[in-house]
């Protein structure tokens, strides 16, 4: 019995290592590339742009998902896509998420929405504030972060779609993006393997939605 225990304990602190070596990897990853963001080459954004046009952090995930686009959005619309510590939102309907402090800056129906807001993440308890869409872009307030994100969804063919999710942040001062890079550093970690684990019951509830309405 004490063979095992000190077995399984052995086996606890191997694990235990690799993950805090990984997540040191990852930190030390995220510490080095802010600041270096670049707009992606593929399926570009123009109306993300209009209101972060230049970023120090951006994350995004794409998946191909066998359904039209409006089946695709509107499942994304029904989905907690973005539960983390960089959001601390809840995306499953326009009213919850613009309670949380999310302004909608614009959207296009069943295809694409931005949401943004400004907040200081590093704080406790983190108020996002909404700006309202012509003064988002301009907005400078010191010691504060700008975010902005999408759902949005391209179609690849008359059955195939591909679903896009974008976060994008920057800072208004020297002093908050000192602050917002240890503290993007510390979560972005986490915030992506969110962001990953969220695409697969996405595609799996849109496609299923699909298949449901082709066999009406």
């Amino acid at each position: 019995m004490n063979a095992r225990v000190r077995s399984i304990a052995t086996g606890a602190a191997v694990v235990g290592g690799v993950a805090a070596a990984s997540y040191a990897a990852l930190v030390a990853s995220a510490w080095t590339r802010y600041g270096h963001a670049h707009a992606p080459s593929t399926f570009p954004d123009p109306l993300l742009d209009r209101f972060m046009p230049t970023y120090d952090v951006e994350e995004r995930h794409t998946i191909r998902i066998l359904a039209p686009p409006d089946i695709v959005f509107r499942n994304a619309y029904q989905m907690d896509l973005t539960r983390s510590a960089i959001t601390r939102a809840i995306f499953k309907t326009r009213e919850l998420t613009m309670s949380l402090g999310w302004g909608v800056l614009a959207e296009v129906p069943d295809r694409e929405i931005v949401m943004g807001a400004a907040t200081q993440p590093w704080q406790p308890n983190p108020v996002f504030r909404p700006i309202a869409p012509d003064e988002f872009a301009a907005f400078n307030q010191p010691d504060h972060v700008k975010i902005v994100w999408t759902l949005r969804v391209e179609p690849l063919n008359d059955r195939e779609s591909l679903f896009l999710t974008d976060t994008r942040a920057t800072t208004t001062d020297a002093n908050a993006r000192a602050k917002f890079r240890r503290y993007w550093s510390l979560v972005s970690p986490g915030v992506v393997l969110i962001r990953r684990l969220s695409l697969g019951p996405l595609k799996a509830a849109a496609e299923r939605a699909f298949r449901g309405d082709q066999n009406r």
